[in-house]
């Protein structure tokens, strides 16, 4: 099922694994495991993403072994758990970058088919040639990754297996989500027998969650600032590059509240907006309708069904007027179809 992927990295020795731009646990636990799998098979492995690894991250150990040098100098790229160039957009534009992709063999690995309820976007918009492998029914890249090593008997040690542990819990929100399967809860088990745990990986975590007094004084204040559109269905807040530059190093501010918002009674779909002094605008999606990644797609962004994410060049509020009037028209769209299909 996976021969062409197993031959591309036979073929290779040098292999540089690439994560997109808006890094997540599965983007980072589906590299880490790819180079603890590959590593004991002879290959070189770099593992590159264009941006720091966010600190919420760095409970999964090898998040440190990540680069931002790229030197040209590798057989094969991987790209792992994104087919957007909107969210690669970094990567291209690294010295060099662009040309290696075009000229040297890169295989692709994704579960998610970012766009496969809008029928004017292609779920995978990568303009150089590559060997695409998508697999929805996985609820994470690193499934993938999992299944791929299993097919080809390549040994999986508990580093790996603690990555790609992190990798489902982290997309899954702990297996809470509606994309766990039969086959999700298999593959956790199956990782369990290679030594990892969720409670482990869970502790790990935690420790990384825990947030000083004025992080947690600094939420109170996103709180007081979220505003509620869509008769009350969009909670929407915006982060300032002024609060990114004071913040971000320490704590995700998306993250301390999207959450929060997400359970607001009424509230189906919650979104963190950040502003940057070049223009660029970057969303953070988490719904609890399966529309997240159409949002973002509207934007040519990507992502889940119930999270996901976008980066555009435009003024703040024009982005927000947009953003209303894509949201408004998906949540009708979503309310029409099951409407539809309640009658039947």
């Amino acid at each position: 099922m996976y021969t062409n992927v197993k031959t591309r990295i036979d073929e290779a020795q040098r292999i540089i694994i690439i994560q997109p731009e808006n890094p997540d646990a599965d983007s980072l636990g589906s590299s880490i495991a790819l180079d603890e799998i590959l590593a004991p098979l002879g290959k070189e492995v770099t593992m590159f993403c264009a941006i720091d690894m966010p600190k919420y991250l760095h409970y999964i150990e090898g998040w440190s072994r990540v680069e931002k040098i790229f030197t040209g100098k590798y057989d094969l790229a991987i790209i792992v758990d994104t087919a957007a160039e909107a969210l690669i957009v970094k990567t291209l534009a690294t010295l060099g970058m662009r040309h290696f992709l075009e000229t040297r063999p890169v295989i692709v690995l994704d579960h998610h088919n970012e766009s496969k309820n809008d029928e004017d976007n292609e779920a995978n918009d990568l303009s150089f040639p590559h060997d695409f492998i998508l697999d929805e029914t996985a609820a994470a890249t690193s499934e993938l990754v999992l299944s791929i090593a299993t097919e080809n008997s390549w040994a999986i040690n508990k580093p790996a297996a603690d990555a790609m542990l992190a990798s489902v819990l982290g997309d899954t929100l702990g297996l809470s989500t509606p994309s766990v399967s039969q086959r999700t809860i298999e593959s956790v088990l199956e990782l369990m027998k290679f030594g990892a745990h969720p409670a482990e990986i869970e502790k790990k975590r935690r420790e990384y969650m825990k947030k000083p007094a004025d992080i947690l004084e600094y939420k109170g204040k996103l709180i007081e600032r979220i505003e509620y559109f869509c008769d009350g269905r969009l909670a929407l807040v915006h982060i300032p590059w002024e609060d990114i530059q004071q913040y971000s190093d320490r704590y995700n501010p998306s993250i301390l509240v999207l959450d929060e918002m997400r359970l607001v009674e009424g509230v189906d779909v919650a979104i963190a907006i950040k502003t940057y002094p070049d223009s660029k605008l970057t969303g953070k999606i988490r719904s609890n309708l399966p529309i997240a990644g159409q949002i973002a797609g509207f934007f040519g962004g990507g992502g889940h069904e119930y999270s996901a994410g976008y980066k555009i060049y435009e003024n703040y509020d024009t982005a927000c007027q947009e953003l209303l009037t894509a949201t408004e028209k998906i949540l009708q769209e979503y309310d029409n179809e099951h409407a539809s299909t309640e009658t039947l």
